[in-house]
């Protein structure tokens, strides 16, 4: 794939100045092929895995429609992104709070878990893009704290899990009550374009383009893998006997849930 430099697109100028602060020159594919398509407008249907920069891709064409589209007086939540768990939103929304950098554009942030008056309480003030989870997003929908009037762009990321994870019924119910697919920017994000996902995207975008991006590797070359087949309460000593039988300085292991990883430290 040909290499496509940041300052060959037609950029806001500001994000282009940020982009060079932060040390970010060349886009990467799932960017180089998304980016000149969303600016001009196109909706996108992206495949592509967590690192190879589609936060970026999705964040840039956000900021860049945001600024370059004209304000219109008394507006709210102009844009919003949904993630199907509280650490992407917060991690997205770390990364927005870096291309916000030259502008006053107000985010927000709300995810379940945490004090709810006090998100309840930043979005009564008003917020340009909003980041967050189903459920939250849902609740504070109902109570009116804000609607979908005004709403130009859609981001749903890691669309894939949303059905792994039950909150497609949830996705549906925000979908429909957002103004028509032909009125708004739509960009989906998914591991895979599978079947229902791509269901998904058709019922409720305006005929986006579909982009693939295939990861170049799966595994690195000195890297094995061993699947071991045991029981949850065996896996505890399991994991102790296989940290002492074999020779590491570091070790990095992962689990799915906070209270495993608790449970584990």
């Amino acid at each position: 794939m040909k290499t496509i430099e940041f300052r060959q697109l037609k950029l806001d100028q500001s994000l282009l100045r940020i982009l060079e602060e932060i040390g970010f020159n060349e886009c990467t594919p799932v960017q180089a092929e998304c980016l000149p398509l969303i600016l001009k407008g196109h909706d996108i249907a992206g495949q592509a895995q967590t690192g190879t920069g589609k936060t970026a891709a999705f964040l840039l064409s956000t900021f860049h429609f945001l600024i370059s589209s004209k304000l219109q007086e008394n507006t709210n939540l102009r844009a919003i992104i949904i993630a199907p768990t509280r650490e992407l939103a917060i991690q997205i929304h770390k990364d927005a709070e870096i291309f916000n950098r030259y502008s006053d554009l107000k985010l927000g942030l709300v995810y379940g878990g945490v004090d709810y008056e006090k998100q309840r309480a930043a979005l009564m003030k008003g917020v340009d893009l909003l980041i967050g989870t189903p459920g939250r997003l849902i609740d504070y929908l109902k109570q009116g704290v804000f609607n979908f009037k005004h709403t130009e762009v859609v981001v749903l990321d890691e669309a894939d899990r949303m059905f792994d994870l039950g909150f497609i019924s949830d996705i549906r119910y925000l979908l429909r009550r957002m103004p028509k697919p032909e009125k708004r920017l739509n960009m989906l994000f998914s591991a895979t374009l599978s079947y229902r996902v791509m269901e998904l995207a058709y019922e409720h975008m305006n005929n986006p383009t579909l982009i693939k991006i295939n990861p170049e590797k799966v595994t690195a070359d000195r890297i094995s893998q061993i699947l071991y087949h045991v029981a949850n309460d065996e896996k505890i000593s399991l994991l102790i006997s296989l940290l002492k039988c074999t020779n590491t300085t570091r070790t990095i292991v992962f689990v799915n849930t906070k209270r495993v990883a608790e449970k584990v430290w």
